[in-house]
């Protein structure tokens, strides 16, 4: 007996099973464009695939990261536009977050955008420069109240431990997370359909 490969792919992938059921879903009539802006956020995978690329010529030491940042825009082959990449779409998630939460009016998202804004405050303080200086100061001084701090920052100051600690926070900890909770959301979608208007 001989099989074709593409016979058998789709039997032992089940190929076939996978693309009949994304096909067959019934989308309601009242989904429009504004029920896709939860599924623009997908730029997240941008975010991984440029943060990624941009591991291997960051460097995490206090006095080191900024520079690492200006070789990464100057220096490395096509690092400018990888970068470039990484910011704007880090602001197109957290644009289409805000758009998408706003059209569910926090019903479903709220961990979701929980994570999009700590990737955007960890993310910030990465360059090492005055921007993401002052912003970790702000982000470490607002959980003060819930005396978090400590845990933040690794020590009385800023500096190292702080960085190391948001460079965890920003590229393992939340990636991990937002992975998690976006299979899950997606998994609901598919599960319980898309919701109707009130």
């Amino acid at each position: 007996m001989k099989f074709s490969y593409t016979v058998l792919e789709r039997e032992l992938l089940k190929i076939q099973a996978i693309a009949d059921d994304i096909t067959s879903k019934y989308v309601p009539h009242h989904v429009n464009i504004f029920y896709c802006l939860g599924g623009i956020t997908l730029c997240f995978l941008v975010q991984l695939v440029t943060g990624f690329a941009m591991t291997f010529y960051y460097r995490l030491t206090i006095t080191k990261a900024f520079t690492s940042v200006q070789y990464i825009m100057t220096g490395a082959n096509f690092g400018w536009l990888i970068r470039s990449v990484h910011r704007w779409s880090s602001s197109m998630m957290v644009l289409m977050m805000i758009l998408h939460i706003f059209r569910v009016y926090l019903i479903g998202g709220v961990v979701l955008v929980v994570l999009t804004a700590s990737f955007g405050v960890t993310g910030y303080s990465l360059p090492r420069d005055q921007v993401g200086y002052w912003a970790v100061k702000i982000v470490i001084g607002v959980p003060d109240a819930i005396l978090i701090t400590g845990l933040l920052r690794g020590s009385a100051s800023m500096g190292q431990s702080t960085l190391t600690r948001f460079y965890s926070l920003h590229t393992f900890v939340l990636s991990l997370l937002t992975v998690v909770f976006m299979l899950m959301h997606f998994l609901m979608i598919r599960k319980q359909g898309i919701s109707s208007p009130l």
